[in-house]
């Protein structure tokens, strides 16, 4: 196999990668877009398998722009959910931590050392 051929082989399999790539995006996108019709997306589907890469482009070239906002909503909820779970599973804030450990040191449940552990943890 000449270095050509290497050369060529590599550029062809970045290609395909990119359009895989860019397939998977399309598909995923036509499943978020609340906007269209079933009818339409299962042509838009029935036009990406037959003639691939021209329906590819044009989804792209007419939905683009909407693609990336639903993609950013899609970011953005995924975030509001991972950030009210993390506030979920932390339960309480600083405060209610010092103060149910101020509550275990004065019935005597842990010591004084403890307390200040419990704090400085509460507190970093």
């Amino acid at each position: 196999m000449e270095f050509g051929e290497f050369l060529w082989s590599l550029l062809v399999i970045f290609f395909m990668i990119m359009y895989f790539m860019i397939l998977f995006s399309v598909v995923i996108d036509l499943f978020r877009n609340h906007q269209m019709g079933g009818f339409a997306k299962a042509l838009w589907i029935i036009f990406l398998i037959f003639i691939p890469l021209i329906s590819l482009l044009v989804y792209v070239i007419v939905y683009g722009k909407s693609m990336a906002q639903r993609q950013q909503a899609a970011v953005t909820e995924a975030q509001q959910e991972q950030d009210a779970y993390i506030k979920q599973v932390a339960g309480t804030s600083p405060a209610e931590q010092i103060a149910q450990a101020q509550q275990l040191l004065s019935s005597g449940a842990i010591s004084q050392d403890e307390y200040d552990k419990l704090k400085a943890k509460a507190l970093s």
